[in-house]
C-alpha cells in the first residue's frame, strides 16, 4: 500500500472517528472502503454493465402501448 495524507474538516474527522468506533474498523479501512465505493460507482465498466442489463428490457412485452402511434402525435406536421 501507498501511504497518503488527506485533510479533513473537524466534522469529517469526528464523524469518521465515531464510525470507526461503531464498526470496529480503523479510519484507514473506512477511507479505503469509501474510495473503493466511489470508484465502483463511477467506473465506466460499472455504467456499461448497467446499460447492458437494461438493453432490451421492454422487448417482447405485450402490456405496453404502441409507442410509434403515440410518438406520431408528437411529430410536427409540415
Amino acid at each position: 500500500m501507498i501511504r497518503t495524507q488527506i485533510y479533513l474538516t473537524e466534522q469529517e474527522r469526528d464523524a469518521l472517528k465515531a464510525l470507526s468506533d461503531e464498526r470496529g474498523k480503523n479510519q484507514s479501512e473506512l477511507i479505503r472502503e469509501a474510495i473503493d465505493s466511489l470508484i465502483a460507482k463511477f467506473s465506466k465498466t460499472q455504467r456499461q454493465g448497467a446499460l447492458e442489463r437494461a438493453a432490451g428490457m421492454w422487448k417482447d412485452r405485450d402490456d405496453l402501448p404502441d409507442f410509434s402511434k403515440i410518438r406520431s402525435g408528437w411529430d410536427r406536421k409540415s
